[in-house]
């Protein structure tokens, strides 16, 4: 991870994460809203120009005693301080509502992105240069379209500002002159070219501490991530581990991250410390500098008290403005940590998208059989799995998938789904909505139980006919908990989460259902009271099935036998 640079691929970044939304359907609400938080900026600028004279004006009028003017200059000072508030205020809450709609724009991208072609699954297997994609969607984002807006708006800001005050300082702090090496000299907004150069010799130095800060920052998002996610998948899985009295190695794994990010954050506090350091004795020194350079005039009644804090205020706005960078460091460079970390999850969730939509895998929809041509299943490595295989299923002839145990029974079913990439040859299919896989360990979505039972559709469905089949599929004394909401696979058993895929399979009517070991948590008697419900209500459904126990026999007409030794794949009666 490089440390701090402000490079041309930087900016490239920038915009790669940024035009998306300033070209959406949504560009016209946008740029009214910058516009508007632009010109309150102006006008924020303006009132600090304003409020600048004023201080001319009252401490003159103090120094001379001038009771009138002194209270008329305090009136003055209520009023544009009013108007400057009003402007402030707006400016906020008009950034605050871009951020809003902005954030929930590119969010909603990046989650349409994550779950298109199932790019979440292949990230999660295959994608090991990508970690917590949970984190760069609900933070990264945040953060991201947080910073560079305010970033952004005060980078104008101070270049609004050295605009408006750098001509104000130059002419009211007057020439400088000066003999040395015996002659005479004259520097003409003297004032101006000391902010100038204090501004840059704070900058160079705040970059010479601070320029590591990039790469610390980048670790330390990624092991807070690690950290949290090490704790989540505990709780998720909290009963196996107590089953297996584990709490022990649980915790070695979680004081090892934990290390790991106290190490990391204590090296960020560090480089925060001397910037610290830094910025407080800069900030510091900077409100008395002014009067230190300008106080050889003021003395010599070259300038009134005025005169004095003009100089004072105007020195200190083009010093703030020239001094943004050292300001923001801080910032800069946690920006930059964020902008590298969703760049590159932005461009390798898109790269493995469209890896998805180029499969060497032909797939084509057929009305009603399953057939493949010369597909061969592959490993992520590229050693070959199954070898190539051409078979046909038709409907109404159930289908037993048998072999030992890692012959590829299982990434079978995820070639034939489309989820598994490394695969070549042809397969025709039917539609998607005719097809349903149930996995060994159903996946049940937050939410009710209803919603489980319904679950990936929405089909309507009456009550009593749900709680109906809930009872063939004794899960019946649930029927009482459909409008419950609870983290359901937590709740339930595995074998209730697979009485209770069974259900869903009710509900869906596939044509086509594909089982991967889903009896394998049911005793043999409830095993065989699912399958004759199949038989019996879903007569017009053809049942493939990935299993061990030969009870699974008597409900299968074909045997799909893999070879682990040779990588074959037969299809062939079921002689029971």
């Amino acid at each position: 991870m490089q440390d701090f640079s402000i490079s041309r691929q930087f900016f490239k970044d920038v915009w790669y994460l940024t035009k998306s939304y300033w070209q959406s359907e949504e560009k016209k609400k946008a740029f009214f809203l910058l516009a508007c938080i632009l010109a309150l900026t102006l006008g924020v600028v303006y009132m600090l120009v304003l409020l600048n004279q004023w201080y001319n004006s009252f401490y003159t009028a103090l120094q001379a005693y001038e009771k009138e003017k002194i209270y008329s200059e305090l009136w003055r000072f209520c009023y544009l301080a009013a108007i400057y508030i009003v402007l402030a205020v707006y400016s906020y809450y008009l950034q605050q509502c871009l951020i809003i709609n902005w954030r929930r724009w590119l969010t909603e991208k990046f989650i349409d992105i994550w779950l298109k072609n199932k790019t979440y699954y292949h990230l999660q297997m295959f994608g090991h240069a990508t970690d917590n994609p949970d984190q760069r969607i609900s933070e990264d984002v945040s953060m991201f379209v947080e910073m560079t807006l305010s970033i952004s708006i005060g980078f104008i800001k101070a270049l609004c500002t050295f605009g408006s005050f750098v001509l104000i300082l130059y002419n009211v702090s007057g020439p400088l002159v000066f003999t040395a090496f015996g002659q005479q000299w004259s520097i003409n907004g003297y004032m101006f070219w000391a902010s100038l150069l204090y501004s840059l010799l704070g900058t160079y130095i705040t970059h010479y501490v601070g320029k590591r800060l990039v790469a610390i920052n980048f670790v330390q998002q990624r092991y807070e991530a690690d950290f949290r996610f090490s704790m989540i998948r505990m709780r998720e899985s909290a009963e196996s581990v107590a089953f297996y009295s584990g709490e022990e190695q649980e915790k070695q794994v979680f004081t090892e991250r934990f290390k790991r990010l106290m190490e990391n954050f204590w090296e960020l506090v560090t480089k925060k410390k001397q910037l610290v350091w830094l910025n407080s004795g800069y900030s510091q020194v900077a409100i008395i500098f002014p009067f230190m350079v300008a106080m050889g005039r003021y003395l010599s009644k070259e300038i009134s008290l005025g005169g004095l804090m003009q100089i004072s205020s105007a020195f200190a706005h083009v010093q703030n403005s020239l001094s943004y960078f050292v300001d923001t460091y801080t910032s800069l460079a946690q920006w930059q940590s964020v902008v590298v970390r969703l760049t590159f999850f932005g461009r390798h969730m898109q790269e493995v998208s469209e890896d998805a939509e180029h499969f060497h895998l032909e797939r084509f929809a057929t009305a009603n059989n399953v057939e493949t041509e010369a597909m061969q299943v592959n490993l992520p490595n590229g050693e070959v799995l199954l070898k190539p295989m051409s078979f046909v299923l038709h409907p109404g002839a159930n289908v037993l998938v048998k072999g030992k145990s890692g012959c590829g029974k299982s990434t079978l079913l995820r070639a034939i789904s489309g989820i598994w990439p490394y695969v070549e040859g042809k397969i025709n299919l039917p539609s998607n909505n005719n097809l349903m896989f149930i996995p060994q360990k159903p996946y049940l979505p937050l939410g009710s139980l209803r919603e489980a039972l319904l679950y990936p559709g929405n089909k309507p469905l009456e009550d009593a006919e749900i709680i109906k089949l809930m009872e063939l599929c004794q899960i019946g004394y649930l029927a009482d908990k459909l409008e419950v909401v609870a983290d359901w696979s937590h709740v339930l058993s595995v074998g209730e989460q697979q009485r209770l895929a069974f259900v869903r399979a009710h509900i869906q009517q596939p044509l086509w259902l594909f089982l991967d070991e889903a009896t394998s948590a049911l005793d043999e008697d409830t095993e065989a009271r699912m399958y004759e419900l199949l038989q019996s209500r879903l007569a017009g459904s053809t049942v493939v099935s990935v299993g061990h126990r030969s009870t699974l026999n008597k409900y299968h007409q074909l045997v799909l036998f893999i070879d682990k030794d040779k990588k074959e794949v037969t299809l062939s009666p079921n002689n029971l």
